[in-house]
C-alpha cells in the first residue's frame, strides 16, 4: 500500500503519479450499458464512420472517470475530491494508450480545510492532448 498524500508534502508544481489507460471496444460497450450512453459513435464503426469519423470514439465521460481515478490514486484514502471538471478538447480511440498526467497549481488553507487544486490532462498515443480539466481535493495535514 502507497503512503497518504498529506496537504504538508505537496508543492505548486508537483507531478502527479501518471495513470495509463488503453480503452478497448468491449470496455466502450461496457460503458454505454453502465452509463445509459448508448450514441452509436461509442460502439458501431459504420454508425461512426457515418457520421464522417474514422471509427468509434471513447466517450468523454469515460475519460472524465480516468481523470477522476488519477486523483483519487493520488490523494489515498483519507483525500477527498470535492470538484473535477473535463474539457473535451480532440477524439480518442479505442487501443491507443491514452496517459492521464497532473500538476498541483494552487495549495492552501481555509475554514480547517487543506485544499489542493490541480491541473490535469490526457494525452494520446502521439502526446496530444485530448481532454483537459482541474480537481481540487481536500488533503489531511499532520502538522
Amino acid at each position: 500500500m502507497k503512503p497518504q498524500v498529506s496537504f504538508d508534502g505537496v508543492r505548486v508544481g508537483d507531478q502527479l503519479p501518471s495513470l495509463e489507460r488503453r480503452p478497448t471496444a468491449q470496455q466502450l460497450v461496457m460503458y454505454a450499458g453502465a452509463s445509459g450512453d448508448y450514441y452509436q459513435i461509442h460502439y458501431d464503426p459504420e454508425f461512426a464512420q457515418g457520421q464522417g469519423l474514422q471509427g468509434v470514439v471513447v466517450h468523454g465521460a469515460l475519460k472524465s472517470a480516468f481523470l477522476g481515478q488519477l486523483v483519487t490514486d493520488w490523494i489515498g484514502l483519507e483525500g477527498r475530491l470535492l470538484e473535477l471538471s473535463a474539457r473535451y478538447r480532440e477524439m480518442d480511440t479505442p487501443n491507443d494508450v491514452l496517459t492521464c498526467r497532473g500538476v498541483v497549481t494552487e495549495r492552501w488553507s481555509e475554514r480547517g480545510q487543506h485544499l489542493v487544486r490541480c491541473e490535469l490532462w490526457i494525452e494520446n498515443g502521439n502526446g496530444v492532448r485530448t481532454t483537459t480539466g482541474e480537481a481540487l481535493v481536500s488533503l489531511p495535514s499532520w502538522s
